[in-house]
């Protein structure tokens, strides 16, 4: 499916975060030390897809220090 706007996937709240910032998933991948393919999961809209803890860590410390000190996990995934 497409979003009607983006021409897009429809994205996660992680990735219309990132889309606003004007990040991408490359430089995410390469910040986090995660997968691309992961970080790809992690954007879109995945039915069946959690990540793990760890994944969620090495996010957030990206997010934190480079992006916005205040998000917290809850912001972008159901934990």
């Amino acid at each position: 499916m497409m979003s009607l706007y983006s021409g897009k996937p429809y994205r996660t709240k992680l990735g219309k975060f990132l889309d606003s910032k004007g990040i991408s998933a490359t430089w995410l991948s390469k910040k986090a030390g995660v997968n691309r393919n992961t970080i790809n999961k992690l954007l879109n809209k995945q039915e069946e897809y959690s990540p793990n803890l760890s994944t969620v860590k090495k996010v957030m410390k990206v997010i934190n220090m480079e992006i916005d000190k205040k998000k917290k996990s809850q912001d972008f995934f159901d934990i």
